[in-house]
Protein backbone atom coordinates (compact mmCIF):
# COMPACT_ATOMS: atom_id res chain seq x y z
CA UNK A 1 0.00 0.00 0.00
CA UNK A 2 0.84 3.39 -0.46
CA UNK A 3 2.76 5.45 2.15
CA UNK A 4 1.48 8.47 3.48
CA UNK A 5 4.72 10.54 1.79
CA UNK A 6 3.69 9.02 -1.54
CA UNK A 7 -0.52 9.94 -0.59
CA UNK A 8 0.99 13.41 -0.29
CA UNK A 9 3.20 13.65 -3.62
CA UNK A 10 -0.30 11.89 -5.51
CA UNK A 11 -2.48 14.78 -3.48
CA UNK A 12 0.12 17.73 -5.04
CA UNK A 13 0.23 16.35 -8.29
CA UNK A 14 -3.47 16.17 -8.59
CA UNK A 15 -3.60 19.72 -7.08
CA UNK A 16 -0.85 21.09 -9.55
CA UNK A 17 -3.22 19.97 -12.28
CA UNK A 18 -6.40 21.56 -11.25
CA UNK A 19 -7.23 24.89 -12.76
CA UNK A 20 -6.04 28.04 -10.78
CA UNK A 21 -9.40 29.77 -10.85
CA UNK A 22 -10.68 26.44 -8.96
CA UNK A 23 -7.73 25.97 -6.75
CA UNK A 24 -8.74 29.60 -5.92
CA UNK A 25 -12.30 29.19 -5.33
CA UNK A 26 -11.32 26.22 -3.03
CA UNK A 27 -8.98 28.97 -0.91
CA UNK A 28 -11.32 31.14 -0.93
CA UNK A 29 -14.69 28.87 0.49
CA UNK A 30 -11.66 27.27 3.59
CA UNK A 31 -11.10 31.12 4.17
CA UNK A 32 -14.62 32.06 4.57
CA UNK A 33 -16.02 28.76 6.71
CA UNK A 34 -12.37 29.38 8.94
CA UNK A 35 -14.22 32.91 9.66
CA UNK A 36 -17.67 32.34 10.23
CA UNK A 37 -16.70 28.96 12.59
CA UNK A 38 -14.43 31.40 14.68
CA UNK A 39 -17.24 33.58 14.87
CA UNK A 40 -19.78 31.01 15.66
CA UNK A 41 -17.30 29.45 18.09
CA UNK A 42 -16.89 33.21 19.81
CA UNK A 43 -20.11 34.19 20.00
CA UNK A 44 -20.14 37.15 17.45
CA UNK A 45 -21.86 35.54 13.85
CA UNK A 46 -24.14 38.25 12.85
CA UNK A 47 -25.46 39.34 9.41
CA UNK A 48 -22.39 42.15 9.13
CA UNK A 49 -19.98 39.48 9.87
CA UNK A 50 -21.44 36.93 7.45
CA UNK A 51 -21.28 40.39 5.28
CA UNK A 52 -17.17 41.19 6.39
CA UNK A 53 -16.00 37.25 5.53
CA UNK A 54 -17.57 37.09 2.16
CA UNK A 55 -15.79 40.88 1.45
CA UNK A 56 -13.21 39.27 2.81
CA UNK A 57 -12.80 35.96 1.12
CA UNK A 58 -14.34 36.38 -2.04
CA UNK A 59 -11.24 38.42 -3.40
CA UNK A 60 -9.42 35.33 -3.19
CA UNK A 61 -10.93 34.46 -7.05
CA UNK A 62 -9.12 37.23 -8.29
CA UNK A 63 -5.68 37.23 -6.34
CA UNK A 64 -3.20 36.33 -8.91
CA UNK A 65 -4.53 38.80 -11.07
CA UNK A 66 -4.53 41.99 -9.22
CA UNK A 67 -2.61 40.66 -5.74
CA UNK A 68 -2.03 44.35 -4.54
CA UNK A 69 -5.80 45.40 -4.61
CA UNK A 70 -6.93 41.61 -3.15
CA UNK A 71 -4.14 42.59 -0.27
CA UNK A 72 -6.15 46.00 0.11
CA UNK A 73 -9.43 44.51 0.72
CA UNK A 74 -8.72 41.75 2.35
CA UNK A 75 -7.15 43.56 4.73
CA UNK A 76 -9.39 46.38 4.97
CA UNK A 77 -11.87 43.73 5.90
CA UNK A 78 -9.62 41.90 8.22
CA UNK A 79 -9.19 45.10 10.30
CA UNK A 80 -13.09 45.49 10.78
CA UNK A 81 -13.49 41.43 11.20
CA UNK A 82 -11.00 42.04 14.06
CA UNK A 83 -12.49 45.42 15.50
CA UNK A 84 -15.68 43.56 15.91
CA UNK A 85 -14.11 40.57 17.46
CA UNK A 86 -14.42 38.32 14.86
CA UNK A 87 -11.23 37.47 13.32
CA UNK A 88 -10.11 34.78 15.19
CA UNK A 89 -6.52 34.26 16.28
CA UNK A 90 -5.32 33.92 12.75
CA UNK A 91 -6.76 35.99 9.74
CA UNK A 92 -6.18 33.51 6.76
CA UNK A 93 -7.43 35.17 3.39
CA UNK A 94 -4.85 37.98 4.35
CA UNK A 95 -2.37 35.31 5.04
CA UNK A 96 -3.19 34.76 1.93
CA UNK A 97 -3.10 37.77 -0.15
CA UNK A 98 0.47 38.18 1.94
CA UNK A 99 1.75 35.10 0.00
CA UNK A 100 0.17 36.09 -3.18
CA UNK A 101 1.14 39.47 -2.98
CA UNK A 102 4.97 38.50 -2.13
CA UNK A 103 5.27 36.18 -5.31
CA UNK A 104 4.08 37.98 -7.95
CA UNK A 105 3.99 41.52 -6.97
CA UNK A 106 7.28 43.99 -8.94
CA UNK A 107 9.39 45.46 -5.98
CA UNK A 108 7.30 48.51 -5.35
CA UNK A 109 4.05 46.61 -5.35
CA UNK A 110 5.99 44.40 -2.58
CA UNK A 111 6.92 47.62 -0.46
CA UNK A 112 3.38 49.01 -0.59
CA UNK A 113 1.78 45.49 0.55
CA UNK A 114 4.38 45.02 3.00
CA UNK A 115 3.43 48.81 4.10
CA UNK A 116 -0.34 48.28 4.28
CA UNK A 117 -0.06 44.83 6.20
CA UNK A 118 1.99 45.99 9.02
CA UNK A 119 -0.21 49.13 9.54
CA UNK A 120 -3.48 46.18 9.31
CA UNK A 121 -2.06 44.19 11.94
CA UNK A 122 -1.10 46.85 14.11
CA UNK A 123 -4.55 48.29 13.96
CA UNK A 124 -6.36 44.91 14.53
CA UNK A 125 -4.28 44.25 17.41
CA UNK A 126 -4.75 47.74 18.99
CA UNK A 127 -8.38 49.12 18.60
CA UNK A 128 -9.91 46.34 19.57
CA UNK A 129 -7.38 46.41 22.70
CA UNK A 130 -6.14 42.62 22.21
CA UNK A 131 -2.85 41.06 24.13
CA UNK A 132 0.00 42.92 22.37
CA UNK A 133 1.72 39.71 22.75
CA UNK A 134 -0.50 38.57 19.57
CA UNK A 135 1.02 41.13 17.57
CA UNK A 136 4.77 39.27 17.35
CA UNK A 137 3.04 35.30 17.20
CA UNK A 138 0.95 37.35 14.00
CA UNK A 139 3.84 39.63 12.53
CA UNK A 140 5.63 35.85 12.73
CA UNK A 141 2.78 34.17 10.87
CA UNK A 142 2.61 37.35 8.37
CA UNK A 143 6.42 37.00 7.50
CA UNK A 144 6.18 33.23 7.16
CA UNK A 145 4.07 33.99 4.49
CA UNK A 146 6.04 36.69 2.91
CA UNK A 147 9.12 34.35 2.82
CA UNK A 148 6.55 31.63 1.40
CA UNK A 149 5.47 34.04 -1.59
CA UNK A 150 9.56 35.17 -1.82
CA UNK A 151 10.22 31.05 -2.22
CA UNK A 152 7.63 30.84 -4.94
CA UNK A 153 8.85 33.96 -6.90
CA UNK A 154 12.63 32.66 -6.77
CA UNK A 155 11.89 29.56 -7.89
CA UNK A 156 9.06 30.69 -10.86
CA UNK A 157 12.22 33.21 -11.99
CA UNK A 158 14.54 30.54 -11.70
CA UNK A 159 12.42 28.13 -14.09
CA UNK A 160 11.58 30.57 -16.38
CA UNK A 161 15.66 31.43 -16.34
CA UNK A 162 16.46 27.59 -17.48
CA UNK A 163 13.84 28.11 -19.79
CA UNK A 164 14.94 31.28 -21.77
CA UNK A 165 18.51 29.17 -21.34
CA UNK A 166 17.49 26.22 -22.72
CA UNK A 167 15.27 27.55 -25.54
CA UNK A 168 19.07 30.11 -26.43
CA UNK A 169 20.76 27.02 -26.59
CA UNK A 170 18.67 25.24 -28.75
CA UNK A 171 18.59 28.12 -31.18
CA UNK A 172 22.67 28.40 -31.25
CA UNK A 173 22.46 23.91 -31.53
CA UNK A 174 19.88 24.70 -34.86
CA UNK A 175 22.68 27.47 -36.04
CA UNK A 176 25.37 24.98 -35.59
CA UNK A 177 23.65 22.12 -37.14
CA UNK A 178 22.44 24.55 -40.17
CA UNK A 179 26.44 25.95 -40.34
CA UNK A 180 27.81 22.93 -40.49
CA UNK A 181 25.31 21.15 -42.93
CA UNK A 182 25.91 24.33 -45.30
CA UNK A 183 29.49 24.04 -44.69
CA UNK A 184 29.57 19.84 -45.61
CA UNK A 185 27.42 20.94 -48.93
CA UNK A 186 30.17 23.45 -49.94
CA UNK A 187 32.83 20.95 -49.23
CA UNK A 188 30.92 17.90 -51.28
CA UNK A 189 29.87 20.71 -53.99
CA UNK A 190 33.16 21.61 -54.19
CA UNK A 191 35.12 17.85 -54.34
CA UNK A 192 32.58 16.58 -56.52
CA UNK A 193 32.36 19.39 -59.21
CA UNK A 194 35.94 19.50 -59.46
CA UNK A 195 36.67 16.10 -59.42
CA UNK A 196 33.63 14.45 -61.87
CA UNK A 197 34.75 17.72 -63.97
CA UNK A 198 38.21 16.34 -64.65
CA UNK A 199 36.80 12.57 -64.86
CA UNK A 200 33.85 13.91 -68.06
CA UNK A 201 37.09 15.73 -69.63
CA UNK A 202 39.72 13.16 -69.39
CA UNK A 203 36.36 10.16 -70.62
CA UNK A 204 35.82 12.12 -73.74
CA UNK A 205 39.41 12.41 -74.91
CA UNK A 206 39.68 8.77 -73.95
CA UNK A 207 38.15 6.86 -76.88
CA UNK A 208 39.89 9.51 -78.83
CA UNK A 209 43.16 8.56 -77.36
CA UNK A 210 42.52 4.75 -78.03
CA UNK A 211 42.24 4.94 -81.35
CA UNK A 212 45.24 7.47 -82.16
CA UNK A 213 47.57 7.05 -79.30
CA UNK A 214 47.43 3.76 -76.92
CA UNK A 215 50.08 5.18 -74.98
CA UNK A 216 48.19 8.70 -74.08
CA UNK A 217 44.94 6.64 -73.47
CA UNK A 218 46.65 4.61 -70.59
CA UNK A 219 47.83 7.97 -68.91
CA UNK A 220 43.85 9.62 -69.51
CA UNK A 221 42.61 6.18 -68.01
CA UNK A 222 45.31 6.53 -65.10
CA UNK A 223 44.24 10.04 -64.60
CA UNK A 224 40.70 9.29 -64.37
CA UNK A 225 41.11 6.69 -62.17
CA UNK A 226 43.76 8.85 -59.46
CA UNK A 227 41.35 11.81 -59.66
CA UNK A 228 38.45 9.34 -58.75
CA UNK A 229 40.13 8.02 -55.92
CA UNK A 230 41.19 11.44 -54.56
CA UNK A 231 37.59 12.38 -54.79
CA UNK A 232 36.63 9.58 -52.79
CA UNK A 233 39.37 10.64 -49.78
CA UNK A 234 38.49 14.27 -49.95
CA UNK A 235 34.46 12.99 -49.27
CA UNK A 236 35.94 10.56 -46.46
CA UNK A 237 37.82 13.85 -45.15
CA UNK A 238 34.90 15.78 -45.37
CA UNK A 239 32.26 13.35 -44.39
CA UNK A 240 34.57 12.34 -41.12
CA UNK A 241 33.17 14.99 -38.90
CA UNK A 242 29.79 13.30 -39.18
CA UNK A 243 31.44 10.08 -37.63
CA UNK A 244 32.05 9.90 -33.34
CA UNK A 245 35.39 8.42 -34.05
CA UNK A 246 37.74 11.36 -33.91
CA UNK A 247 40.94 8.94 -34.91
CA UNK A 248 39.06 8.66 -38.44
CA UNK A 249 38.92 12.28 -39.16
CA UNK A 250 41.08 13.35 -41.00
CA UNK A 251 42.82 17.54 -42.06
CA UNK A 252 40.99 18.98 -44.91
CA UNK A 253 43.68 19.93 -48.32
CA UNK A 254 45.23 23.32 -47.43
CA UNK A 255 47.58 25.38 -49.72
CA UNK A 256 50.30 22.70 -49.60
CA UNK A 257 48.38 20.86 -51.94
CA UNK A 258 47.58 23.59 -54.53
CA UNK A 259 50.62 22.12 -56.41
CA UNK A 260 48.92 18.44 -57.26
CA UNK A 261 45.60 20.71 -57.99
CA UNK A 262 47.29 22.72 -60.51
CA UNK A 263 48.56 19.43 -61.63
CA UNK A 264 45.75 17.68 -62.05
CA UNK A 265 43.98 20.31 -63.94
CA UNK A 266 47.15 20.81 -66.40
CA UNK A 267 46.14 16.60 -67.33
CA UNK A 268 42.75 17.77 -69.05
CA UNK A 269 45.09 19.87 -71.43
CA UNK A 270 44.70 23.71 -70.21
CA UNK A 271 47.73 25.72 -69.54
CA UNK A 272 48.06 26.49 -65.67
CA UNK A 273 50.51 28.45 -63.71
CA UNK A 274 50.94 28.63 -60.46
CA UNK A 275 52.71 31.63 -59.01
CA UNK A 276 53.39 33.03 -55.43
CA UNK A 277 54.79 36.04 -54.30
CA UNK A 278 55.93 37.19 -50.76
CA UNK A 279 57.44 34.29 -48.42
CA UNK A 280 54.91 31.71 -47.10
CA UNK A 281 54.29 31.22 -44.13
CA UNK A 282 51.73 28.82 -41.54
CA UNK A 283 48.02 29.56 -41.52
CA UNK A 284 44.99 27.94 -39.51
CA UNK A 285 44.25 25.10 -40.95
CA UNK A 286 40.62 26.09 -41.88
CA UNK A 287 42.33 29.23 -43.71
CA UNK A 288 44.61 26.75 -45.37
CA UNK A 289 41.15 24.50 -46.35
CA UNK A 290 39.41 27.92 -47.24
CA UNK A 291 42.17 28.99 -49.77
CA UNK A 292 42.27 25.79 -51.12
CA UNK A 293 38.52 25.23 -52.46
CA UNK A 294 38.49 29.06 -53.49
CA UNK A 295 41.22 28.38 -55.93
CA UNK A 296 40.00 24.73 -56.69
CA UNK A 297 36.15 26.20 -57.44
CA UNK A 298 37.92 28.67 -59.74
CA UNK A 299 39.49 26.18 -61.64
CA UNK A 300 36.21 23.94 -62.06
CA UNK A 301 34.78 26.56 -63.40
CA UNK A 302 37.22 27.34 -65.95
CA UNK A 303 37.49 23.79 -67.25
CA UNK A 304 33.52 23.08 -66.73
CA UNK A 305 32.23 26.80 -68.66
CA UNK A 306 35.06 29.12 -69.44
CA UNK A 307 36.31 27.43 -72.72
CA UNK A 308 39.60 28.77 -71.30
CA UNK A 309 42.92 27.93 -72.70
CA UNK A 310 45.18 29.26 -69.78
CA UNK A 311 44.87 30.00 -66.15
CA UNK A 312 46.81 32.02 -64.13
CA UNK A 313 47.05 31.28 -60.15
CA UNK A 314 48.70 33.48 -57.83
CA UNK A 315 48.81 33.32 -54.41
CA UNK A 316 50.53 36.63 -52.22
CA UNK A 317 51.48 36.84 -48.73
CA UNK A 318 51.00 39.81 -47.10
CA UNK A 319 51.42 41.04 -43.54
CA UNK A 320 48.12 40.95 -42.71
CA UNK A 321 46.22 38.97 -45.58
CA UNK A 322 46.45 35.86 -48.29
CA UNK A 323 45.48 37.27 -51.30
CA UNK A 324 44.39 34.63 -53.84
CA UNK A 325 43.49 35.92 -58.02
CA UNK A 326 42.91 33.05 -60.53
CA UNK A 327 42.46 34.55 -63.80
CA UNK A 328 41.88 32.83 -67.40
CA UNK A 329 41.37 33.34 -70.93
CA UNK A 330 37.80 32.54 -70.73
CA UNK A 331 34.29 33.98 -71.25
CA UNK A 332 33.69 33.07 -67.44
CA UNK A 333 31.61 30.35 -65.82
CA UNK A 334 28.01 29.94 -67.73
CA UNK A 335 29.26 33.04 -70.30
CA UNK A 336 28.08 35.76 -67.86
CA UNK A 337 29.38 38.59 -65.89
CA UNK A 338 28.30 38.12 -62.46
CA UNK A 339 27.13 34.52 -62.48
CA UNK A 340 25.01 32.14 -59.99
CA UNK A 341 25.44 28.64 -59.04
CA UNK A 342 26.23 26.53 -55.95
CA UNK A 343 29.80 26.92 -57.06
CA UNK A 344 30.10 30.90 -56.63
CA UNK A 345 27.59 30.71 -53.75
CA UNK A 346 29.66 28.63 -51.45
CA UNK A 347 32.86 30.35 -52.42
CA UNK A 348 31.54 33.46 -51.17
CA UNK A 349 30.17 31.79 -48.13
CA UNK A 350 33.53 30.48 -47.43
CA UNK A 351 35.08 34.18 -47.86
CA UNK A 352 32.65 35.68 -45.67
CA UNK A 353 32.75 33.18 -42.68
CA UNK A 354 36.80 33.73 -42.87
CA UNK A 355 36.06 37.35 -42.78
CA UNK A 356 37.32 38.41 -46.22
CA UNK A 357 36.25 40.11 -49.08
CA UNK A 358 36.06 38.28 -52.45
CA UNK A 359 36.02 40.03 -55.95
CA UNK A 360 34.58 38.50 -59.26
CA UNK A 361 34.22 39.40 -63.04
CA UNK A 362 36.13 40.30 -65.86
CA UNK A 363 39.98 40.68 -65.82
CA UNK A 364 42.22 42.79 -66.77
CA UNK A 365 40.98 44.49 -70.23
CA UNK A 366 37.73 42.88 -70.17
CA UNK A 367 39.26 39.80 -71.11
CA UNK A 368 38.54 36.06 -69.65
CA UNK A 369 37.02 35.64 -66.33
CA UNK A 370 39.25 36.60 -62.87
CA UNK A 371 38.49 35.89 -59.11
CA UNK A 372 40.41 37.39 -56.32
CA UNK A 373 40.18 36.95 -52.65
CA UNK A 374 41.84 38.30 -49.74
CA UNK A 375 41.54 36.05 -46.32
CA UNK A 376 42.61 37.92 -42.87
CA UNK A 377 45.75 36.29 -41.49
CA UNK A 378 45.05 36.37 -37.62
Amino acid sequence: MPTLPAYGRLLADRARRLPPLAVDALIATVCWVNVIMQALADGHLTWPVGLLATANALPLLRRRRYPLWVTAVSGFSTTWLAVMGAAGDLPAAQLVATYTFAALCPPVGRLIGVAGTVVGITLSIVIPKDNVLNLGVVGIAFAVAYALGTAARARRDRIAMLEERTRRLAGEQDAAATRERERIAREMHDILAHSMSMVVIQAEAGPVAVRTDPDKAEEVFDTISATAREALAQLRRALGVLRSDEAARQPQPGLDALPELVAGVRRTGLTVTLEQDGASRPVPPDLAATAYRIVQESLTNAVRHAAASTVRVRVGWRDDALRLEVCDDGKGPAGTGEPGGHGLVGMRERVTAAGGELSLGPGPGGAGYRVAASLPIR
